[in-house]
């Protein structure tokens, strides 16, 4: 009778610790995953909290702010404005090409080397070098003692070597010609080379430079006494339909302005493309 109690208590001991293990085991609250909430490219606000940034792309890619874009052509708009007069480069082209090209004069070569146009050595450059990773490892560019040089040997860049000799044919004020100009003479690989620059020009109103060489009080009202084909009847147009182009202003931005379309538009002022100048008056209706 002892031993039955004994092997009872036993198996009443065992059931009791197997079941302390299995309520453990129930109630363990296991750990959560951690997620990623922030995506590796950065949130809108990052973004948008910057709105006054310019990148920069030519040697190396450079992220500016507008003040610098500013200083930049503070200091060197009279350098252009001479190269202007001397060797006939608009003084908007120089410094918009100066701008990018340089980073607004924040990249290796325009710090290290003063070289603010990328210019590489070619074959006679006699002059300082430095080494830097362009479209090739380790290319050889110019370098200079002083910016001013970088500007004088950028014009006689252009001017003496004969795929640029039609820019010269064309007028000085002409900053979208000589843009597009540039790019189909070799200067640049980049399709979208003329529209960097005729952005910068307009945004931060270069053409300004150009007119003052040139002597030109007012850029709205040259381009608008020219902009009208038949004077004696689009002359008698009313002003609500007619629009003058500001800067930043593109055919698109306007069609949708005015709820039309970009080939309505371009029919009614019998444009060939979608080039648009600052102060240039179009007819809408």
């Amino acid at each position: 009778m002892c031993k039955k109690v004994f092997i009872l208590a036993v198996i009443l001991v065992f059931v009791s610790c197997k079941g302390t293990k299995y309520t453990t085991q129930k109630t363990v609250t296991p750990k959560p995953k951690t997620e990623r909430t922030t995506p590796r490219t950065g949130t809108p606000s990052s973004v948008s909290s910057q709105p006054t940034t310019e990148t920069l792309e030519a040697t190396s890619s450079t992220t500016v702010s507008s003040d610098v874009v500013k200083n930049y052509i503070e200091r060197y708009k009279e350098i252009a404005k001479d190269n202007m007069r001397q060797h006939g480069i608009p003084a908007s082209i120089t410094l918009a090409q100066g701008i990018l090209e340089s980073g607004s004069g924040n990249g290796r070569l325009a710090k290290e080397a003063n070289n603010h146009f990328g210019i590489k050595c070619h074959t006679g450059w006699t002059g300082e070098r430095i080494y830097h990773d362009d479209d090739a490892h380790q290319e050889c560019f110019r370098k200079y003692k002083h910016a001013s040089e970088s500007f004088h040997d950028h014009s006689l860049f252009l001017t003496s070597r004969s795929r640029y000799s039609d820019l010269f044919t064309l007028k000085k004020d002409d900053y979208h010609g000589w843009a597009k100009g540039l790019r189909k003479a070799g200067y640049a690989t980049d399709p979208k080379y003329p529209d960097k620059l005729i952005s910068l020009i307009e945004r931060y109103q270069l053409y300004q430079y150009d007119n003052e060489v040139l002597g030109i009080q007012s850029t709205e009202t040259n381009v608008q006494d020219t902009s009208i084909v038949n004077s004696g009847e689009e002359s008698e147009i009313p002003e609500e339909n007619m629009y003058t182009v500001q800067p930043g202003d593109t055919l698109y931005s306007i069609s949708k302005k005015y709820n039309t379309t970009v080939d309505e538009i371009k029919k009614l002022n019998n444009l060939s493309d979608n080039s648009i100048s600052i102060g240039q008056l179009l007819k809408i209706k």
